[in-house]
């Protein structure tokens, strides 16, 4: 796979032949649809089911939001924006709203949290600026996104009025049912289908990430096709030793069985920050259940050496790491020499950047090999868009591979609804009166 390489040779991992057949088994059980939670496969073949025309319709209204607004406001929560997030955060200049040319919108995220001061400084912020909104919830009633929209909308049809908000507002949501399928419907909101087959954390390559996506500029079809090369290379048919999701999968699989309970996801590059965010849902959500399941952690490199480098250095020997690793910078700066070389770093003049970063990258993967960290190694020739969709792929792959690998359903989320219960009960929402006596009882 030309866009990513996968470098297990410091995990300490020999692939023996019943590692290798575990690992193919359960890709042949993906592909069969015949394992649990089999009714949330549609992620499997989303990226070669993807038309140019669905592509289109997706460009046509991102290019509608982006003349209507400099400020496009995407509300989600969990998969429903973590993957936008990420690739906006991988494919952007963090530093573009402080160039004088710069024209193109902005998209900024709601509705991940409750947080009232989160809220009330995007609001106070989004005065100056034209706005439009993007609502993904399958629902239209989980908490958070909710509050959030409820805020957002009550803006724009302040500022804009009833029929202008239906051209500023766009729904990605349930084909026939929830209460946003039934609000748009009634408003006449442009929407989207969240397709029922496929769940939150895998659904990155449906509307829900690629309208974020195309909103900010991102090339969609580029990273389609990165995800649809991806697709194919991992597929059942290819042999265990040329399939990187499926290996991957075996190694962390190994490294769990021998003890290594914690992955650590990281990258020298900090603009790949949320696909750490992004992979810790579909790892921690997918696997976390039953008493079993890698921990996701993660860090950002060089940084986090100076904050989190004496742990994975020295304490407990419970964690390995998976490093993303760049090749090519999309910019060259190149060290000067220094007359005074009063911080003594001439010996570093002439070279680039990137050359430290890199000797920076090898000499930790060194010292945490022997410090008893398994390493796996993913290779990118760039961050662009089409490596990024082969990545988010392999990532996904991986995930559903290991998952059946661990014997869990790696599509469902039983857990996720415990706090709910509790929250719900203390806001006194009907419905819960009786769990609202019990748990005040508690308090």
């Amino acid at each position: 796979m030309k866009n990513l390489k996968l470098d297990i040779r410091k995990s300490g991992i020999d692939i023996t032949p019943e590692l290798k057949d575990k690992a193919s088994a359960a890709n042949a059980l993906l592909e069969s649809g015949e394992g649990a939670g089999n009714d949330f496969l549609g992620w499997i073949h989303l990226p070669s089911s993807i038309t140019e025309e669905q592509i289109a319709c997706i460009k046509a209204q991102a290019d509608k939001l982006r003349a209507k607004a400099d400020l496009i406001i995407c509300i989600g929560i969990g998969g429903s924006y973590l993957g936008a997030k990420a690739v906006v955060e991988a494919m952007t200049d963090p530093f573009k709203l402080l160039h004088k040319d710069q024209k193109e919108p902005t998209v900024v995220f709601a509705g991940q949290n409750i947080s009232e001061d989160y809220i009330s400084q995007l609001m106070e912020a989004a005065r100056e600026h034209s706005i439009a909104a993007i609502i993904i919830s399958k629902s239209g009633t989980t908490t958070e996104p909710a509050i959030a929209f409820r805020l957002i909308k009550a803006e724009i049809e302040k500022r804009y009025g009833k029929q202008e908000a239906a051209e500023r507002i766009v729904a990605i949501t349930d084909k026939a049912r929830g209460a946003l399928k039934t609000l748009s419907t009634q408003e006449g909101y442009p929407t989207f289908v969240i397709p029922d087959d496929v769940g939150g954390r895998f659904s990155v390559l449906t509307p829900v990430g690629l309208l974020p996506l195309a909103v900010a500029g991102i090339d969609i079809a580029a990273l389609v096709h990165g995800a649809q090369a991806m697709e194919q290379a991992t597929g059942k048919e290819v042999p265990f030793e040329e399939n990187p999701s499926a290996i991957y999968a075996a190694v962390r699989n190994a490294l769990y069985n021998g003890g290594k309970k914690i992955e650590i996801l990281g990258s020298y590059e900090p603009r790949l920050q949320y696909i750490n965010e992004w992979w810790k849902q579909l790892y921690g959500e997918s696997e976390g259940k039953q008493g079993k399941g890698i921990f996701p952690a993660s860090v950002t490199l060089t940084a986090d050496l100076h904050s989190m480098g004496q742990y994975i250095q020295q304490g407990e020997r419970t964690l390995f790491e998976t490093i993303i690793s760049v090749v090519e910078p999309d910019h060259k700066m190149v060290i000067e020499s220094d007359a005074e070389n009063l911080d003594g770093l001439n010996f570093l003049a002439g070279k680039r950047i990137s050359e430290v970063n890199a000797k920076a990258e090898l000499g930790v993967q060194l010292a945490h090999v022997d410090g008893g960290v398994p390493n796996i190694r993913i290779e990118l020739p760039k961050v662009n868009e089409e490596t990024i969709g082969g990545l988010l792929y392999f990532f996904e792959r991986a995930c559903g591979i290991s998952g059946y690998m661990l014997g869990v359903n790696p599509f469902d989320q039983p857990g996720v609804e415990a706090y709910k219960k509790n929250m719900f009960a203390l806001l006194d929402k009907p419905g819960y009166e009786e769990e609202s006596k019990a748990i005040k009882a508690r308090l």
